[in-house]
């Protein structure tokens, strides 16, 4: 579903979604996308940030409570701000205008690779791994400190998850990108670096003086603390 006020630059849109073999249905109010959502339940959904009354931050929460389909932010607007409050809201991935069609279709050709259900799931039976008050169930797809649940998206608890597959292991941000959006995902390495703040600031835990998630300058991420026995 493509989620844009002006129709030209839709249409636009949609028709090379088109001649790539998808279904591209139109939405150019986020009340029409909302409730579009609500009966087509699309696989994927390029929402402006831009929209008049009905702003796409708010599309994207209405919409994230009825559905997982990927969300790809548009903005005009190129400054962090904008992509870190629609990353919060449970957007996947942002693309600023101007961009290529091209370009568009091979991100959203990307997105519908990788599964809609986490791959990162424990055998059967396998018990959640507990950092320093941090637990991690694989199986029930939970997080939770000091016994209280954590509310984070898929992609944040995917990003949590392969960090736990190696306690004090570095993860460069391109081994994260290929466990939580797939190796063949194209775009910015650094929307890491945004999923990460919020998973941060979800779980509580200072990025300046770390409990759990460390930054390693110039490489990527790891898990801090060692696995409670």
């Amino acid at each position: 579903m493509v989620v844009e006020d002006e129709r030209p630059l839709a249409q636009l849109v949609a028709d090379y979604l088109g001649r790539a073999g998808f279904a591209a249905t139109q939405a150019h109010s986020g009340t029409d996308a909302v409730e579009l959502t609500r009966t087509l339940d699309p696989d994927l959904i390029l929402l402006d940030l831009g929209l008049p009354g009905l702003d796409g931050i708010e599309v994207c929460r209405q919409i994230r409570a009825m559905t997982d389909a990927y969300v790809i932010m548009l903005t005009a607007r190129d400054d962090e701000v904008d992509k870190l409050i629609g990353l919060g809201v449970g957007a996947d991935d942002y693309i600023t205008k101007p961009f290529s069609p091209r370009e568009l279709v091979a991100r959203v050709q990307a997105a519908l690779r990788r599964p809609r259900a986490s791959t990162l799931v424990a055998p059967d039976g396998e018990r959640p791994v507990v950092y320093d008050g941090l637990s991690v169930d694989l199986q029930a797809r939970e997080a939770k400190v000091s016994d209280t649940l954590v509310a984070l998206t898929r992609t944040e608890f995917d990003l949590l998850a392969a960090l736990t597959k190696g306690p004090r292991r570095v993860f460069s941000r391109r081994q994260l990108v290929d466990a939580v959006w797939g190796a063949d995902w194209v775009g910015d390495e650094h929307i890491v670096d945004v999923h990460i703040a919020h998973l941060r600031r979800k779980l509580g835990d200072n990025p300046t003086e770390p409990r759990w998630i460390e930054t390693v300058r110039g490489i990527g991420y790891r898990l801090t603390a060692t696995v409670d026995h």
